[in-house]
């Protein structure tokens, strides 16, 4: 069948699917900038009208232990920021501020002490107590406040992790909530957004663990990524040697390195097309910035089936293993700001089958076919990665296909399913600690590096039992 060579890769009837996201993204820029003029109290106004519809239509039946539950969600949804939340549970959060090698400055929240503990120095110098240190990174669109916006403080993995006896480090990337400055360029500004995912692997990744490690002075971190924060690791394990003896173990949650198609029409077509149409269509900036009106003006329950209903559609995810509690608290503090250009890199990714480096899809002046022989986008050599790496992956995740990654990996990568799991139930699953954890302990306890440093093993926290492979 013959491709029309317009605007990308696609087929005839595919530009069907593609004009219809075009609209669907003109009309939400139109309501957008409408909401963005409008004054406080007509915000007001639109939240207070779509919350009595929803409760005018739907009233569930709850439970005392379920008002409970929604009381505390409510209580970590409006949390402003990281350490808000994390004092919801009785946790003091630090915060720090690494300089990249390219001038973004990024914001890293560290848990170092257990509850009842705050006055102890934690890896400071002589005569404060020594700790291994754990690394954990967040998905596409996401910030750190992912791993801590849970209703139980034992379904929290950053938590029990403080509880084990860790030094607990969650990092950011460039761009979103606690990123978003450069001593270079405005982030009102193109510059500012001019990054993908080889950014984060030559700089984000890199400096922020230099940073722990000069500060904490010990000579190795454990890394666990979730989502895109793991194809951040595979990407700069690759191509950083050094970077290699700093990372004593790689826990990847929902490992993304070879996503499957995507099962939106819509997003398929986004997908194939040329990556000058998807600049054109969401702007060199921020993509989805909107999201944050959207929560501002709708009924959190409201916003809630949005979500659920998004990602239905986009996934193909029906996130039954995540509580309507969890969803009302996680919802609130999902989304957080990258560049259109990350998106791109990822359809690039998807396209080709192929864990590259972003392509310019700069071509010789001649036909696309005859280049295609003498241009080829570089490929991430994540068989050089040294690192021990154990990959936990959902069985029902529609964005992993662990058959393909295996083959890209160095041997001895360890690969475990989590049955009738999807993408987000690592996260915030209702049984994330029973099924998740106890690997990820297992893990940190076999390969890290640190010995004799203050820490407790498997099973002696909260009552949580080993988890079987």
């Amino acid at each position: 069948m013959a491709r029309v060579p317009v605007i990308g890769r696609l087929f005839w009837f595919e530009y069907f699917a593609l004009f219809g996201s075009l609209i669907l993204v003109l009309l939400e820029w139109v309501i957008h900038i409408i909401t963005f003029c409008l004054p406080e109290p007509i915000i007001k106004f639109c939240y207070e009208r779509s919350k009595t519809i929803f409760n005018l239509f739907i009233t569930p039946e709850r439970s005392e232990k379920q008002d409970k539950k929604e009381r505390l969600a409510k209580e970590v949804s409006e949390a402003s920021d990281f350490a808000d939340i994390c004092s919801a549970f009785g946790y003091e959060a630090e915060e720090h501020i690494v300089q990249t090698g390219d001038g973004y400055l990024l914001g890293l929240h560290r848990l170092a002490n257990r509850k009842g503990e705050e006055s102890q120095t934690v890896n400071q110098g002589e005569g404060s107590v020594k700790k291994k240190v754990v690394y954990l990174h967040h998905g596409l669109m996401m910030c750190s406040e992912v791993w801590v916006c849970l209703t139980e403080e034992e379904r929290c993995l950053p938590f029990q992790l403080v509880e084990r006896g860790y030094d607990v480090w969650l990092g950011n990337n460039r761009g979103n909530k606690y990123s978003k400055k450069s001593i270079r360029y405005s982030p009102l500004s193109n510059e500012f957004w001019d990054f993908s995912i080889d950014n984060f692997a030559f700089h984000d990744i890199p400096d922020s663990i230099d940073y722990i490690l000069e500060l904490t002075g010990q000579p190795s971190l454990s890394y666990i990524g979730f989502s895109q924060g793991t194809a951040q690791a595979f990407a700069t394990l690759s191509i950083n040697p050094r970077l290699n003896q700093k990372v004593d173990v790689f826990v990847a949650l929902a490992p993304a390195m070879a996503p499957a198609r995507i099962s939106s029409p819509v997003v398929d077509s986004l997908m194939k097309a040329s990556p000058n149409f998807i600049f054109l269509l969401f702007g060199r900036r921020s993509i989805l910035s909107s999201t944050t009106m959207w929560q501002t003006i709708l009924y959190p329950p409201i916003f809630m089936r949005i979500i659920d209903t998004s990602l239905s559609f986009l996934f193909n995810w029906k996130c039954k293993n995540i509580s309507r509690a969890q969803k009302l608290a996680g919802y609130a503090h999902l989304f957080s700001f990258t560049s259109t250009k990350s998106v791109v890199h990822w359809f690039q990714i998807i396209r080709n089958k192929n864990f590259q480096f972003y392509d310019d899809e700069i071509y010789a002046p001649f036909s696309i076919v005859a280049s295609e022989r003498f241009y080829k986008p570089v490929k991430y050599p994540t068989r050089n990665i040294k690192t021990p790496i154990v990959l936990l992956y959902g069985g029902s995740d529609s964005l992993v296909d662990i058959n393909v990654m295996q083959k890209e990996l160095p041997r001895g990568t360890i690969a475990k399913e989590i049955p009738k799991y999807e993408h987000l139930d690592f996260l915030w699953a209702n049984d994330v600690s029973e099924l998740v954890f106890g690997h990820v302990f297992e893990a940190l306890d076999r390969y890290s590096s640190n010995k004799g440093l203050e820490t407790k093993s498997v099973g002696q926290v909260n009552g949580i039992q080993d988890a079987t492979a």
